[in-house]
């Protein structure tokens, strides 16, 4: 019970933590969110691919750190994501393997939006609750998303 306490506990201080991180991006202009949504959870938990959307993942290509689809009028300027083209099989094991590696260290998947500076979705994401990174909104559609630390999973694995 007390470990279920301090990890809901962990979870709404982390949240409330990147609201906050948020809410201060939005001021500047030039940085954009990754909020929790249930249908970007719907979408990846049912394996559905859009054709709207780039696909990237962050980590290793079995269970990567994290999944994200971006708007195909965007163009991530980042060397860290790799580009998948997948195929819907390809999609389902990659949510899949990703959904086991995260009860292998007693986390669960997420979905998340990404929104851009001015609140617009432009994108949709998967990954443990900490894996969350910075939106940077640049010029001309460009937009810079950092991946998560290569050690997401490794990290909670000897955690009491």
């Amino acid at each position: 019970m007390r470990k279920l306490f301090l990890s809901s506990f962990f979870i709404m201080a982390i949240l409330l933590m990147f609201s906050c991180l948020g809410c201060a991006g939005l001021l500047t202009g030039r940085y954009g969110t990754i909020a929790p949504d249930t249908n970007a959870a719907k979408a990846f938990e049912s394996f559905q691919i859009s054709a709207d959307l780039n696909y990237y993942i962050s980590g290793s290509d079995e269970y990567p750190n994290a999944l994200m689809g971006l708007n195909k009028k965007y163009t991530l300027d980042s060397a860290f994501w790799k580009k998948i083209d997948p195929s819907p099989l390809r999609f389902r094991e990659l949510v899949l393997q990703m959904q086991v590696r995260a009860r292998q260290i007693g986390q669960i998947q997420y979905g998340f939006a990404i929104f851009d500076d001015k609140g617009n979705q432009i994108g949709i994401w998967y990954s443990i609750l900490l894996a969350r990174t910075p939106v940077l909104m640049k010029d001309n559609q460009h937009v810079e998303i950092y991946t998560p630390d290569i050690d997401t999973y490794i990290k909670h694995e000897n955690r009491d």
